[in-house]
């Protein structure tokens, strides 16, 4: 199988007919990709870039830092079930240490952060965060690495509203899901 390039969107031959559920998604195979399900549409990415995974690991240890003890922090993959037909694994979580199962989170979690990929940009955007503001996942953040600029938006009477942005050496500084502030170029650094 070559590399692929940019995400799948199409239903991949062999597979039963029917909804693509938590149990289709079972049956993938573990060659490198990230599969998730979104109501029932299975994605199929590419391995992320370096400045991707530079970004991710740099955020991962800032929110180790700052994360209280009741909450844990995790990184991809890691499924995230928000229904039978539903299944994410966001590049960085949050959530209630007592939430997690072995095998997944099978509530919303607090925060759930989105590393901007070419291939993935639109599903992040719109798809992911449309589906985990549904779902009620209370935070929700997406790093722009090729910028750098994080943008936070926080869940109000359902909806998510900014809670704020930063670019390059400007500073974004949040109290919730706990008090954490980040230097988008900080992220993509070494």
């Amino acid at each position: 199988m070559s590399a692929m390039s940019a995400v799948s969107m199409r239903r991949p031959p062999g597979l039963p007919p029917g909804p693509i559920t938590r149990a289709v998604l079972d049956t993938m195979p573990d060659d490198g990709h990230r599969y998730e399900l979104i109501d029932g549409i299975l994605i199929v990415s590419p391995s992320p870039r370096h400045v991707h995974q530079r970004a991710s690991g740099n955020l991962h240890v800032l929110l180790r830092a700052g994360c209280p003890e009741h909450l844990e922090v995790l990184y991809a993959p890691f499924d995230v079930v928000l229904a039978d037909d539903t299944v994410l694994q966001p590049d960085l979580l949050v959530a209630r240490a007592d939430s997690f199962t072995v095998r997944d989170l099978p509530v919303a979690p607090l925060l759930a952060v989105e590393i901007l990929s070419p291939s993935t940009r639109g599903i992040d955007l719109f798809l992911k965060k449309d589906r985990l503001e549904r779902a009620g996942c209370a935070h929700y953040w997406v790093v722009d690495p090729d910028v750098p600029n994080v943008t936070a938006w926080t869940l109000r009477d359902g909806v998510y509203v900014e809670a704020g942005s930063a670019t390059g050496d400007q500073l974004l500084t949040v109290a919730e899901p706990f008090e954490l502030t980040v230097r988008p170029s900080a992220l993509v650094g070494r």
